[in-house]
């Protein structure tokens, strides 16, 4: 259909970058610079510029991926990788309706986008990721220019 935008969300193995690559517009889940390194190889030898999202682990939580929110010079470095765009930082908040533990993910990750884009000479990050169907209001409260809405439109699964 043209004009569709095919995202690609959730974590992305190393095996599978190529696929990935080919098939979507945009990577919303870059754990490691190490991942981003491959996928711009990828982009190279198609010949195509892929808009990403940086995951970042605000929890903290030992179970999901992402940068560490301490680890700033590694998501800089980034920056210095070809073929990519990174459009914004994404968090994943830790599963709890405890609504302190919540806000305090969310907004370590807008304040973070502040300290990256205070470091950054051009194209700042623009597109803060964050918010689920159960948290979705408070993330937008924290800034959050984009949710991930699933249970609240298709039900539970």
């Amino acid at each position: 259909m043209p004009g569709l935008k095919k995202r690609f969300i959730g974590h992305l193995q190393s095996n599978k970058v190529k696929k990935c690559v080919n098939n979507f517009d945009t990577i919303d889940s870059i754990h490691s610079l190490k991942l981003l390194r491959k996928i711009s190889s990828e982009c190279e030898k198609v010949k195509k510029i892929i808009s990403v999202f940086l995951e970042v682990n605000t929890s903290e939580e030992s179970q999901k991926k992402g940068f560490s929110i301490n680890n700033k010079e590694e998501m800089l470095r980034c920056f210095e990788v070809k073929n990519v765009q990174i459009k914004g930082l994404m968090t994943m908040a830790p599963y709890t309706k405890n609504e302190k533990k919540l806000r305090l993910s969310f907004s370590l990750l807008r304040n973070l986008r502040g300290e990256l884009n205070g470091s950054l000479s051009e194209k700042p990050l623009k597109h803060l990721s964050m918010g689920m169907s159960g948290d979705y209001e408070i993330a937008i409260e924290e800034g959050s220019t984009m949710v991930r809405l699933g249970t609240v439109l298709f039900g539970k699964r």
